[in-house]
């Protein structure tokens, strides 16, 4: 179900085959195995994949974690980001989780539909996950809702 890369350091679901950049973004993090401070937890997590976005006129890299890896690889986040931008001359490195946004059920599906959605799998929870993965070493202490006169 899932394709190995060659650095095996990105598995992408559906057997899915890498595009050039996370090809270079495994070869990046099969050199950090090295490190002897990153290596024992770096061994145990894998990427399901990457992108470079483009925002503001500056590139930024956007590295996707399996939820269930995810608490497992803040634990090295931190140093792996930093050594991560060195090896791509200095654009942000972004970690986040890969979630999966269930549609709302509709009256006539309910009947249809085993199981309840989940609430980790709503858009407001996914959005807020997103949220505190952009921020990860800060935590969200607080949030505001803003609504101007005109009700937009």
């Amino acid at each position: 179900k899932m394709a190995f890369s060659s650095a095996s350091k990105i598995l992408k679901p559906g057997g899915e085959k890498l595009d050039k950049f996370e090809e270079q973004l495994a070869e990046a993090l099969k050199d950090l195995e090295g490190n002897p401070d990153i290596k024992p937890i770096l061994r145990e997590v894998y990427f399901t994949g990457a992108k470079e976005l483009e925002a503001a006129g500056k590139k930024s890299i956007l590295v996707y974690v399996p939820v269930p890896q995810q608490k497992q690889f803040q634990k090295i986040q931190v140093r792996l980001g930093r050594e991560l931008e060195k090896k791509f001359s200095g654009r942000p490195v972004v970690f986040i989780a890969q979630r999966r946004i269930l549609p709302k059920p509709k009256r006539k599906q309910r009947a249809q539909q085993k199981q309840l959605r989940p609430r980790s799998r709503t858009l407001t929870a996914v959005h807020d996950g997103i949220l505190s993965d952009l921020v990860y070493p800060a935590e969200i202490v607080g949030k505001r809702t803003r609504v101007k006169l005109d009700g937009s």
